[in-house]
């Protein structure tokens, strides 16, 4: 296996376990210290948001920074990667996570943490409702991870933060709702380790459809289209990471 593609593999396993980690514990965080029956939404949005800003503008230089079966889904679906890399992506993206949430779950007596941090849909939301809403969300990310990180006309430092604020926003919105995964990868790693399934399929059926939309509304309809370049190909995006990451 070449060593650009360990690279890229080990980066996707690291921000999806930072963004699990992160976001699990901020949820415990948040109910212990939050008045009994409130949780500080936005502390938790934040958290999330953050992950990923600081993952993507650390990491995607090797990798493009997904961290989400979702965004690397619509990337393949618009022939930015490889389907075997991007297939790849995903094992490692799912390992991170699983990794996250074991170690989460074997360091607290708390054996209800890991589950606690798993989204899942409120009493009052049905599948499709949360199926929809999942979908919707994601549809923002990934609109916005290829406006900002593959559309060579964007301001080349924005991405990484307006991918964040991104994720943050979609937690502000539908939170309280679904949990706002807008990522498999975010809930198959505690569902396993936590034991909480609740409607799990939704999580990647929503995304993953709203996530190959919002790629495919780019890339059709809003972006000049282009292929990506040999050296975009083989790291699987974003396009323009040689001028923006340096190593052109």
């Amino acid at each position: 296996m070449p060593d650009r593609l360990i690279r890229a593999l080990v980066s996707e396993a690291i921000g999806t376990f930072a963004l699990c980690f992160v976001g699990i514990l901020a949820i415990h965080s948040a109910t212990l210290t939050s008045p009994e029956g409130t949780v500080p939404l936005v502390m938790i949005a934040f958290a999330h948001g953050l992950a990923i800003f600081v993952m993507v503008a650390a990491l995607g230089a090797n990798s493009g920074g997904h961290f989400n079966p979702a965004v690397t889904a619509g990337f393949m679906a618009t022939g930015r990667i490889p389907l075997p890399r991007g297939g790849m992506y995903i094992a490692a993206q799912l390992v991170g996570a699983l990794l996250a949430s074991a170690i989460i779950e074997g360091g607290f007596a708390d054996s209800g943490l890991v589950a606690n941090g798993t989204p899942a849909p409120a009493e009052t939301v049905t599948w499709a409702g949360a199926l929809v809403m999942e979908a919707i969300a994601t549809f923002f990310l990934v609109l916005v991870v290829f406006g900002t990180a593959v559309d060579e006309r964007a301001p080349r430092a924005v991405f990484p933060l307006a991918i964040g604020l991104t994720v943050a926003m979609g937690i502000m919105a539908i939170g309280p709702l679904t949990g706002a995964a807008m990522n498999p990868a975010r809930v198959l790693g505690p569902a396993v380790i936590g034991g909480q399934w609740a409607s799990h399929w939704v999580y990647w059926v929503g995304p993953i459809l709203g996530g190959v939309a919002g790629a495919f509304v780019q890339h059709a309809f809003l972006m000049e289209r282009g292929a990506p370049s040999a050296k975009t190909a083989a790291r699987g995006g974003p396009a323009p990471a040689e001028q923006r990451f340096g190593d052109a």
